[in-house]
């Protein structure tokens, strides 16, 4: 390429990022560069060039709304359903893992009930759905269940709370690791119900526990917000026992002896 046609490609590049700039295009600056040398390269139309810078912002805005989205999920680690070793079950089958992985219940806004022992792998499914979700455009939010009753108790005083029970509430997908690990007080209850109906309809859960719904009422206390958290939970819901032979943290442990 001649001096004068680096001066002139130069200026037109000036020229485009302040316009780009005056858009709010940022990731179409950053690849300015990058696409204006490939189009020199293979000689690009205008057309062609133009689709090209419109598809480097657009990949990169939903880069970044997908690295927001999983940063407001609060996983506790990044765990894919890739990375769940399904032939360690011996009651979830291939092809009810494949449906679940399909999110056609999150679709019809179902439910999810986990149920089994500690370590059997509950909340690694709860953690690959949800990033499945994610990957799917869905916002997710994970909360263990003593962080859950944390928030609902200090909201009136906290905004960072409120803020936080305000992102569960607008959220697609929420699950709820751990549910009645701990017993709740009367007024614990009561808010954990009031959340769960203000879900009831719109948010799908997913919920892991190592106790079934029939147990549930000796940890909530209360018959009637008992019965009325089922009620809301249970009417759309498939209930999942995750059974192994052994824990799979116990099997998978590491060792100091070999």
């Amino acid at each position: 390429m001649k001096t004068s046609e680096k001066i002139e490609v130069k200026m037109h590049m000036e020229n485009s990022i302040s316009m780009l700039k005056t858009l709010n295009m940022n990731h179409a600056i950053i690849a300015l560069g990058k696409v204006t040398e490939k189009s020199i390269e293979d000689s690009y139309s205008c057309e062609k060039f133009l689709e090209e810078i419109l598809k480097e912002e657009i990949q990169g805005r939903e880069k970044r709304k997908y690295e927001k989205r999983l940063k407001l999920a609060y996983f506790p680690e990044y765990k894919t359903l890739d990375e769940f070793n399904l032939d360690e079950q011996v009651t979830l089958s291939k092809k009810q893992f494949n449906q679940l992985k399909e999110l056609s219940w999150l679709e019809r806004g179902f439910n999810l009930i986990f149920l089994g022992a500690p370590g059997v792998g509950k909340s690694h499914m709860a953690v690959g759905l949800g990033i499945e979700a994610l990957n799917n455009g869905y916002k997710v939010r994970f909360v263990t269940m003593a962080d859950l009753i944390h928030l609902l108790k200090t909201q009136e005083i906290s905004t960072r709370s409120r803020n936080e029970i305000k992102r569960i509430i607008d959220s697609d997908l929420v699950i709820i690791d751990d549910l009645m690990f701990i017993a709740m007080e009367k007024n614990e209850a009561n808010m954990f119900f009031q959340l769960i109906n203000k879900l009831y309809g719109q948010t799908s859960l997913i919920i892991t526990s190592n106790k079934g719904p029939e147990d549930w009422g000796e940890l909530i206390g209360d018959p009637a917000i008992t019965t009325a958290i089922l009620d809301r939970l249970i009417h759309k819901c498939e209930i999942i026992n995750i059974q192994d032979n052994d824990s799979y943290r116990m099997k998978h442990r590491e060792k100091i002896f070999k």
